[in-house]
């Protein structure tokens, strides 16, 4: 199947449905490297969907799989980044991420008990959260990082 993106066909395993823009970039090289690895690993759990050459079960497990490791990696690295720069309103996020891992594991669960429509749902689960919390929350903390440099009470050495 041929699909039409950014002037540009490609084929359904190119698709992606998050594509990376300045508009996630918080403009810590570590974080947005670990954000952009975040949409490229949604984009592949989509492209699963998709795709007839291997059974959707075993890529959703996979991927799941990576996903599960990943977003761990990123939300300690995250958290410790907000209480070392201490981020006020640090518990709040906090729990967000640890809402994304609810859902992630309530999602697995569901697929485990039978539920054939989760790796589809998870996907655009996953590209909502990417849109509303790395483009807006993130981008909070991102704000107040920024000027805590500029204020000179942060270093920005903190920071790589």
């Amino acid at each position: 199947m041929k699909i039409k993106q950014n002037n540009v066909t490609s084929t359904v395993n190119d698709y992606e449905i998050v594509s990376w823009g300045p508009k996630y970039s918080v403009g810590i090289k570590l974080i947005d490297d670990q954000h952009m690895e975040l949409v490229n690993l949604t984009n592949q759990l989509y492209q699963a969907c998709l795709s007839k050459e291997k059974s959707v079960e075993e890529v959703f497990k996979e991927a799941m799989h990576r996903m599960v490791d990943y977003v761990r990696m990123h939300f300690s690295t995250e958290n410790l980044l907000l209480e070392s720069v201490g981020f006020p309103n640090y518990r709040e996020h906090k729990k967000l991420h640890e809402t994304l891992v609810k859902d992630i594991l309530t999602a697995v669960k569901n697929y485990e008990d039978g539920n054939k429509l989760v790796p589809i749902h998870f996907a655009r689960t996953l590209k909502d959260w990417i849109f509303s919390h790395i483009a807006i929350c993130d981008q909070i903390y991102a704000q107040y990082i920024h000027e805590q440099v500029k204020n000179g009470v942060i270093d920005k050495k903190q920071l790589e």
